[in-house]
């Protein structure tokens, strides 16, 4: 199938019809004070529903899209959103909630949230939730500042570093550092951690290691049991990421495993809007030993009715604006509920078989970096590109041209040229097939090709140094470099490359 990407030299909607000059003042009521009232009439662009729409339907036919193409996003679950559960989320009963309004008006959504909160305690083995969290970042940040509440009850407040794998996503160090700990590098042995080194970095000073099972590079760490035995042991608490999870549930969790915390990312594994699709969403799930330090409020039930409590003395406090993402929490819900118990565990049964069945055909024409068998996803090293005068980075800008996403590119970055890849369980072996004929044909271009490309897209290559030196991030900034003579740096950022 041949793939073009839609170009429109589509105008802001400022320059398809500005607004007009000396447009009439809205009347401001009397009761407004002074100082809140705007000193210049709002100006909006002056347009038709039609010229609206098509401004809107333009920009969206120049970007890739789960329903348009395959995500092959190591690291980051990517999956189509049922539509059920888009409908479910926009009913009107749901989508004009507020925030404050009194509990009694919302015990219906309450009622759903408490019956989330024990589905996702049930599927992570650590039963006490907080839906508070706004995303997987946010999860790891409130986790690390329970884990400081808890050693400070404890007295043990040298514990002020906390280990991390050499596979760890970015946000862990990031995290732990926001958190005010210290973070420590424990390396990699074929991929999973190195007990030795572990042991060695364990110490009094230690707060927390912080793991994701399976880890970056695909492989479950098959030593869990004892990497939780001597975490513990040491006395510090052991840290779930949640990104990964998508490959193993209903399988095993990490209660099981020996984590005290843990958080999901909703948006990946259950099927909620990521990305562009967003804003995300999170859980929170603790074991015992945590689980007086969880955000509050906290969501009770007494007889048939339920209640957000503050009284959690303990509680390291409020995280968030208002209680969850209702939308998105909601079509998580859908999302448990539709597959139920036997259904969760095929969701991760498939996309570890879609994962090892592209792993083993790609794995024919690129090294595979570690074991042949693995979880939700492999890594490919590019380094024989190199022999071509081209890179990893180049084979990813030419799979663009074939309409379907890129993979993730140098990461984990202790493999030489990295690219990982993730297939869901929502591709079918047709998709994934087409995906292999494309890499394919990517792999064995002219490196002239793979240097230029992508030539098929809206956008082509650009300038990444220039673009990385004059960020133009909003029309203002676009504005604002055409008014300094700065055209080179707006088109280093966004300027279209390709026929």
């Amino acid at each position: 199938m041949t793939f073009r990407q839609a170009r429109w030299d589509e105008p802001l909607l400022w320059e398809v019809r500005p607004p007009r000059e000396g447009a009439p003042e809205a009347h401001l009521p009397d009761s407004i004070p002074p100082e809140l009232r705007r000193r210049k009439a709002v100006r909006w662009p002056e347009l038709s529903e039609l010229e609206v729409a098509r401004h809107f339907t333009r920009l969206s036919q120049m970007n890739f899209g789960i329903e348009t193409s395959f995500y092959p996003l190591g690291s980051c679950t990517m999956k189509y959103n049922p539509r059920v559960s888009e409908v479910l989320a926009r009913r009107p009963g749901v989508a004009d909630l507020h925030p404050y309004q009194p509990e009694e008006s919302v015990q219906g959504i309450l009622a759903i949230l408490w019956e989330l909160e024990r589905s996702l305690g049930r599927i992570t083995g650590l039963p006490h939730i907080s839906l508070q969290i706004a995303a997987g970042a946010h999860g790891e940040y409130v986790a690390l500042r329970m884990t400081a509440a808890y050693l400070k009850d404890r007295g043990e407040t040298q514990r002020t570093e906390v280990l991390l794998p050499d596979t760890a996503h970015g946000t862990n160090p990031a995290s732990a550092a926001m958190a005010g700990f210290t973070t420590r590098e424990i390396p990699s042995k074929d991929g999973c951690v190195d007990l030795r080194a572990l042991d060695a970095a364990l110490s009094e000073r230690t707060a927390a290691f912080m793991l994701t099972n399976p880890n970056t590079a695909g492989l479950f760490e098959e030593d869990i049991l004892e990497i939780s035995d001597r975490v513990h042991r040491a006395g510090g608490v052991l840290y779930y990421d949640g990104a990964n999870l998508n490959a193993i549930l209903g399988k095993t969790n990490p209660g099981k495993m020996g984590f005290d915390v843990a958080h999901l990312n909703l948006h990946k594994t259950f099927a909620t809007p990521h990305g562009g699709g967003g804003p995300g969403d999170g859980a929170l799930c603790a074991g015992d030993r945590l689980r007086d330090y969880l955000p509050v409020p906290r969501l009770e039930r007494k007889g048939r009715k339920f209640h957000l409590s503050y009284d959690h003395p303990k509680s390291i406090g409020k995280v968030k604006t208002a209680y969850g993402n209702v939308g998105l929490l909601l079509r998580a819900y859908a999302f448990i509920r539709a597959h139920g118990e036997e259904g969760v565990k095929r969701v991760s049964e498939r996309a570890v078989l879609n994962s090892n069945y592209l792993g083993q055909r790609l794995g024919e024409h690129l090294p595979r970096a570690f074991k042949p068998l693995v979880k939700h996803e492999f890594v490919l090293s590019g380094a024989p590109l190199r022999e071509r005068g081209v890179r990893t980075l180049d084979l990813a800008k030419r799979l663009l041209d074939e309409g379907v996403h890129a993979p993730t590119v140098y990461f984990p970055s202790l493999v030489e040229e990295s690219l990982m890849v993730e297939a869901p369980e929502t591709e079918s072996k047709r998709d994934l097939d087409a995906f292999v004929e494309a890499f394919l044909r990517a792999l064995h271009d002219s490196p002239e090709h793979l240097r230029e490309a992508p030539v098929n897209l809206s956008v082509g290559r650009v300038d990444e140094v220039r673009a990385a030196r004059a960020l133009l991030l909003s029309w203002r900034d676009l504005e604002k470099a055409g008014a300094q003579g700065a055209g080179g740096a707006a088109a280093g950022s966004a300027a279209h490359t390709g026929p």
